[in-house]
């Protein structure tokens, strides 16, 4: 079991705009999916979340935008959101989740404070193509290269039960080694009704299996981070998770859907006799 757990929290700066037709996302405006949607959340909110989230002992605090990628507009409302949350929350690890990017886009971003991005490949390059047809596996994957090669940390995982198979599992970890990531999220799809897709069941025993099979297909990554399904995945077996490799959690809300109080998986992490990471390299 992971002595030592590495908290996240997760802002969405923009909801729901996204033009793309990914059938597992409710932030696609395709699916009409009952979310909230605005273009830009006020800098107070962001703020406020930020500093409660650190108050919790959340290190990474992520800025997601719902677009297919970065663009001039975005690019200029992230940068200035990093340069305020430095100034006002300097513990804090920034990360941006903004969809595909250019290496010249993620230097912008790198000089304005954000230390880490992250891109999911979300499933392996031979099934991708079944659940997005707007853009392609590859253009995911070279993201993830040039976060590389800007010097950010890189943070990449993927969503189980979309209807993969257990090869395309394997596929999309063997894909995830290729890049090293530092980080690793797994998520446990949450089926939204309004969404165009036909979801694999995952029982609880094999979820547990899959963490451990992306630790073990992973060693080098510094993290592997339990994140969206969590709390419905696993329900009151959440504990068990560490001992199979997870040694990160996200807390509070997820993009669309409410997480757990925060107070709670603080408990649960005392209770294991866990304690919350102080510092990141």
């Amino acid at each position: 079991m992971q002595d030592k757990i590495f908290l996240c929290s997760i802002c969405n700066i923009n909801s729901g705009t996204c033009k793309e037709d990914c059938k597992f996302c409710s932030q696609s405006v395709r699916y009409k999916a009952d979310i909230e949607r605005y273009k830009q959340k006020p800098i107070d909110d962001i703020l406020k979340e930020a500093k409660t989230a650190r108050e919790n002992g959340a290190l990474g605090f992520c800025l997601v935008t719902a677009d297919k990628g970065l663009n001039d507009k975005t690019l200029e409302f992230v940068c200035n959101t990093a340069k305020i949350l430095t100034k006002e929350v300097p513990e804090l690890r920034l990360i941006a989740c903004n969809g595909t990017a250019t290496l010249e886009q993620l230097l912008i971003l790198k000089e304005a404070g954000i230390k880490a991005y992250n891109h999911n490949l979300e499933t392996s390059r031979e099934f991708y193509p079944k659940i997005c047809t707007t853009h392609s596996w590859d253009e995911r994957y070279e993201t993830c290269q040039n976060v590389n090669k800007a010097g950010l940390v890189l943070i990449s995982g993927g969503i189980f039960g979309l209807g993969e198979t257990g090869e395309d599992r394997v596929s999309m970890l063997e894909s995830l080694k290729s890049l090293n990531p530092t980080s690793v999220p797994i998520n446990f799809y949450m089926h939204n009704e309004a969404l165009k897709l036909n979801p694999s069941t995952i029982k609880i025993d094999e979820a547990f299996e899959l963490i451990k099979l992306t630790r073990n297909m992973l060693p080098d990554a510094e993290r592997i981070m339990v994140a969206g399904g969590r709390e419905l995945m696993f329900g009151k077996r959440q504990n068990e998770i560490f001992k199979y490799g997870a040694n990160s959690i996200v807390i509070g809300n997820y993009l669309t859907t409410s997480g757990r109080i925060m107070s709670k998986d603080l408990d649960m992490l005392n209770s294991l006799g866990l304690e919350v990471a102080k510092n990141v390299k």
